[in-house]
């Protein structure tokens, strides 16, 4: 499941169990660069009509992440958005970024100029 589909389900949704042989299924695998912008503008349009579609005390209500019977995290919506969206997001591009560095690829600024681009390495 695209990270960004897990983020529309913290908002629209109230649990997700990965032992739910009926719950979402990873989309089919992309190669090409065209299909994975366009999956990603799809997702990322999905999310942003599933927040404007919110608000914040909608945000404040729990969302279940299971296996089962046990509960992996119980937390607001909102919360699971910051630590399970945001903050992974933010490490996945932590990853890329060695990744890039390792393979003698120049960083992209992700937050603004990096230090490859302005001829810092």
């Amino acid at each position: 499941m695209n990270l960004l589909a897990f983020k529309t389900l913290f908002v629209q949704g109230s649990e997700r169990d990965f032992l739910d042989p009926n719950g979402p299924k990873p989309g089919p695998t992309t190669t090409s660069s065209e299909a994975l912008l366009a999956r990603f503008d799809e997702y990322s349009a999905t999310l942003r009509q599933a927040l404007a579609a919110s608000d914040d005390e909608k945000l404040t209500h729990s969302f279940k992440l299971r296996r089962g019977e046990q509960v992996l995290m119980d937390r607001p919506k909102g919360a699971a958005l910051r630590i399970m969206g945001l903050n992974h997001s933010i490490h996945h591009r932590g990853q890329l970024s060695v990744y890039l560095r390792l393979l003698d690829i120049p960083v992209p600024g992700f937050y603004g100029p990096s230090a490859d681009e302005q001829g810092g390495f």
